[in-house]
């Protein structure tokens, strides 16, 4: 059984990790965050669930106006040709539902089956916004304490310039 929000935020609670969340209408793509978000400080975010030819699962992380190509992508973070993995995946592996794609979900991801890639350009950003697991809410976490969070779960997250942008 997948961890719920309210245990997420238990588990970020324990580790001293400050978080702010804004509960709203339920949203399925970055377009339709945009106008739930406006009134929210710090970079919004999206989440690229993919999987290579191997098999390997990565999660890329951005901000919401990065451009990913997914045909330059994987010389940049190690990888073999990149495909958008299947919801049956995301669900097995993160406990979460296309719409909801998020770094929380790595909670779920007891087995570290996942490569984590946060754009290098995001990380310059002091503050995150990302679904807690549900996309009927956004949550605000510091860029520090995403990366505290990401190792708690047993990841080691990579700092990758994966984004076309240049800030």
């Amino acid at each position: 059984m997948p961890v719920s929000k309210a245990d997420l935020f238990v588990f970020l609670e324990k580790r001293g990790i400050f978080t702010k969340t804004l509960e709203h209408e339920p949203v399925f793509t970055v377009e339709e965050a945009k106008k739930v978000h406006d009134n929210m400080p710090g970079g919004h975010c999206k989440n690229l669930f993919c999987k290579d030819e191997k098999g390997a699962l990565w999660l890329i992380v951005a901000l919401e106006d990065a451009v990913i190509d997914l045909k330059t992508a994987p010389a940049k973070i190690g990888s073999k040709r990149l495909s958008f993995g299947k919801p049956e995946l995301l669900m097995e592996v993160l406990g979460i539902v296309p719409g909801s794609v998020t770094p929380f979900g790595l909670i779920n991801d007891t087995a570290h089956r996942v490569n984590v890639i946060l754009d290098a350009a995001m990380m310059r950003i002091d503050l995150l916004n990302f679904h807690p697991l549900e996309n009927g809410a956004t949550t605000a976490i510091a860029a520090s304490d995403l990366l505290v969070f990401i190792k708690a779960c047993g990841h080691t997250p990579r700092i990758v310039a994966v984004s076309g942008d240049l800030l």
